[in-house]
């Protein structure tokens, strides 16, 4: 609808609009050629306005704040008469409306401004970060008021230009308390909290607001005992100041101090029992925080999310369920807790139950829920379906849903519609990056992964410590040792941290693979004690059974099943050693040791999903009805294809 249609529906309601307060009858606008006939008010098509400007003005704005800023401006439009306060009524409505453009276009037609109308684009344009604008409106006022200095103050703190700021501060002729919370809050949001209580401290008059600002920064800043010297201080404490202190102290994880606080409060409202519920559910203490939910006058959703997100976070999803069954009113944030718990938990009939029981509501889905949903994706199918839902519902490219496709995508050995997908990302971040670098490491692409680390360097990206397991991993499938010792040394220097000890167990692989056993030795000796873990040790061993070092072999399996004596990896490892070089009597001996501890063998597994139909297969299976066929196809055409990908190691089970 059009502003003259909008205008024309909005007059046929407003009748009085156009009578005089003086006369009940119509009059002529004063500017109308001297003759012109007077016509009936019904008449739309040649309307007349009343003379009564103030009026007008006054049935501007209350429809600005009533009917919206669009009807507004259909009657501005149609006003033949204007002066100033019109123009700044209607600039007024557009910046509140957060429409600086039109307030832009509508004020500099002016042809005369006032200092309300300046002030008023002075605030729009600081609130908007274009405090050149700003300035330059400034410069222009004749007589700047306390409101257009403290707008302009408040712009540079906006944008960070604080050093600015504080010299319009120091130039205010007249500061008001409003004036001096906005340079105090100026400092403390770029940093300088020193300053900001510096400042606050010299404040001549403190209001509510000023008091309650203050004790905010220092909460957010982890400042909690500069907080409650504050607290205690401020003369009139209102509800808002105990809720923020509340919230500091679960923020900071001192539970009993905030019970006590809660407890002593004159007055409690809804938002101070959702910040108990919520504060102790994070904090871990879920029974707390279950009775606080309990004695709850009313609860809101919040509460009711922040108790079923708890249960879920610790796997009572039995406790989760009955307080989402028992809810009034659900969001998407409970369904998501909820599919992201039994996800998390592997109870993965109830999840997908829970989440198409959702698409069947009138509920907007978001990123998260299907993000959620894909964890519980096994099938290639799944992962698709998924994705074309998200495709439907329009939702761009987000990083979270699109590292979670990558990673299902890959699982499913789809590298790629992995690729397209994290492709599509635009900001990727480091997870995004390192998600695709894991995706070719763990199908022995390791060329394609150490393209994607090269690119993310040149996209200025900086890599952490998973990012580096995929990188590590990728020069072990590609042979490249040098490599792999170059970026295992430049982790420190990368990170800023020392590698942990998944880093040395990929190192000591690296190492291991391509034969080089005594480095591989000396690596897993000089390493810290405590990073010495089964991996680092069964890493070193594989590396002795593939070139045959039985000594070393033997040595460092008694090691790894002393450390390890309930896992099945070490026993199999070492006995797999002495079998390939005809040690019968050792097989038997390390055999016999697992059996007495009662260590049960998991054999390795793999599936591929093939005409909607899962085909599973354990290592060295050959049950399968096509295992011949399949064998030979992987013998004779996919591994000469894997080796021209990168893919230089192959199993021993093709031998």
């Amino acid at each position: 609808m059009n502003r003259y249609a909008l205008g024309r529906r909005f007059l046929l309601r407003h009748l009085s609009l156009l009578r005089s307060v003086s006369s009940p009858s119509p009059l002529t606008p004063t500017d109308a050629p001297a003759g012109s006939q007077t016509r009936s008010v019904s008449d739309l098509d040649s309307w007349q306005i009343a003379s009564d400007l103030r009026s007008c003005n006054q049935k501007l704005f209350d429809v600005g704040r009533t009917r919206g800023v669009d009807e507004a401006r259909a009657l501005f439009d149609l006003m033949p008469r204007r002066d100033l306060v019109t123009h700044t009524t209607m600039v007024t409505l557009y910046l509140k409306d957060g429409r600086l453009p039109q307030a832009e276009a509508l004020f500099r037609l002016l042809p005369h401004r006032n200092v309300v109308v300046e002030s008023a684009m002075i605030d729009g344009y600081a609130k908007a970060g274009r405090v050149d604008e700003a300035q330059r409106v400034f410069d222009a006022m004749a007589a700047p008021n306390v409101v257009s200095w403290t707008s302009l103050l408040s712009g540079y703190c906006l944008v960070g230009r604080i050093e600015e700021a504080r010299r319009i501060f120091d130039r205010m002729p007249v500061r008001n308390v409003v004036s001096w919370t906005a340079m105090v809050l100026g400092y403390a949001r770029n940093g300088s909290l020193t300053y900001a209580r510096e400042l606050f401290d010299q404040m001549p008059e403190k209001n509510v607001v000023s008091w309650t600002a203050m004790i905010k920064v220092c909460v957010e800043h982890g400042r909690i005992t500069d907080a409650r010297e504050l607290f205690d201080r401020m003369p009139n404490r209102n509800l808002y100041a105990w809720n923020i202190m509340i919230s500091g102290y679960l923020g900071d994880r001192r539970a009993s101090e905030a019970i006590r606080l809660f407890q002593s409060m004159p007055r409690k409202n809804a938002v101070s029992w959702t910040i108990m519920v919520t504060g102790l559910a994070r904090n871990g203490s879920t029974e707390e925080a279950r009775q606080y939910f309990e004695q709850m006058p009313t609860r809101d959703i919040a509460a009711w999310n922040a108790m079923i997100t708890a249960y879920a976070d610790e796997g009572l999803m039995s406790d989760a369920r009955a307080l989402f069954d028992s809810m009034p009113r659900r969001d998407v944030v409970t369904w998501n807790a909820m599919i992201d718990g039994y996800a998390k938990k592997d109870r993965r009939d109830e999840a997908w139950r829970l989440f198409l029981g959702m698409l069947r509501l009138p509920m907007k889905l978001s990123e998260t829920t299907l993000t959620s949903i894909l964890v519980n994706c096994d099938s290639h199918i799944e992962v698709r379906e998924i994705h074309g839902l998200a495709s439907k519902l329009g939702f761009g490219p987000d990083p979270a849903l699109t590292n979670a496709l990558v990673s299902r995508y890959s699982r499913t050995g789809d590298l790629t519609a992995a690729r397209h997908a994290f492709d599509g990302l635009e900001a990727k971040d480091v997870i995004s990056w390192s998600a695709m670098i894991l995706a070719y490491s763990n199908h022995g692409c390791g060329r394609h992964a150490l393209q994607v680390f090269a690119q993310m360097l040149r996209h200025g990206a900086r890599p952490d410590g998973i990012t580096f397991l995929g990188v590590l991993s990728a020069c072990g499938h590609a042979g490249l040792v040098e490599k792999g010792k170059k970026m295992f040394s430049s982790m420190n220097s990368a990170l800023g941290s020392e590698p942990r000890a998944e880093h040395f167990s990929c190192l000591v692989d690296l190492l291991g693979r391509a034969g080089r056993i005594q480095e591989a030795m000396a690596t897993v000796t000089e390493m810290p004690a405590g990073e010495r873990d089964e991996a680092v040790l069964g890493a070193l061993l594989g590396g002795c059974k593939l070139h045959g070092k039985v000594e070393v072999a033997s040595h460092v399996g008694e090691e790894l099943i002393e450390l390890d004596p309930l896992g099945s990896g070490g026993y199999a490892l070492l006995a797999n050693v002495y079998a390939r070089h005809g040690r019968w009597h050792e097989v038997a001996r390390v055999w016999k040791k697992m059996k007495e501890r009662k260590v049960k063998k998991v054999p390795g597994v793999s599936q591929i999903e093939v005409g909607k139909k899962n085909h599973v297969f354990f290592a060295g299976d050959r049950s399968h009805p096509e295992a011949r066929e399949i064998y030979e196809m992987l013998r004779e055409e996919l591994l000469p294809q894997m080796e021209g990908m990168g893919c230089s190691q192959v199993t021993s089970v093709l031998t």
